[in-house]
């Protein structure tokens, strides 16, 4: 008997030795909330695309263009021949233009990087915009009637108006040719 005491005395100190499993922390149950725990609700990733517009200014810089309607009036910006267009999304089925103040398109090298963060959009024209003039930039859909994001939400069409500051370039005018004499 004395050594069936014993055998369940080194049993027992061997399972305490051997470990048993630390008592854990005290977990919530599915169906119960404590305070700080309420749901946050499901991810529905990321919001609706947003745009920011910049300009390139001369000491390599970049300003920022306030997006404004056509009704509240154009915001000055300093000359530049490049302009960056930011999206918080990245954009299927779009197309991006700027437009002078008689609506002629700009020529312009594009050139489009896209990241999980979005778009970038840069605009590098031949020769910096001219002082005093209206220009937009527009962005829309290339084909159909709506440009998609990256979660496949519709986004409406976009025009930025803006204006170079300082006085408005008047046009040269055209050489005049000499009139020959005849003789």
């Amino acid at each position: 008997m004395r050594l069936l005491r014993l055998s369940f005395a080194v049993c027992a100190a061997a399972l305490v030795v051997a470990g048993c499993p630390k008592p854990s922390a005290p977990t919530d149950d599915a169906g119960v909330t404590t305070p700080g725990s309420e749901d946050v609700g499901v991810d529905a990733g990321p919001g609706p695309a947003s745009f920011t517009l910049q300009s390139m200014l001369s000491d390599a810089g970049l300003e920022t263009i306030p997006l404004v309607g056509e009704e509240e009036g154009r915001p000055l910006i300093d000359p530049t021949s490049t302009l960056e267009l930011r999206s918080t999304q990245v954009l299927r089925n779009y197309r991006v233009r700027l437009f002078d103040e008689v609506d002629r398109a700009m020529v312009s090298d594009d050139t489009v990087e896209e990241s999980p963060a979005g778009l970038l959009y840069r605009i590098s024209l031949p020769t910096p915009l001219k002082t005093g003039h209206k220009y937009t930039l527009v962005i829309d859909a290339q084909t159909g009637t709506s440009m998609t994001d990256s979660q496949g939400r519709e986004v409406a069409d976009l025009r930025i108006p803006f204006q170079v500051s300082g006085e408005k370039e008047k046009p040269q005018p055209p050489a005049k040719k000499q009139k020959q004499r005849r003789r």
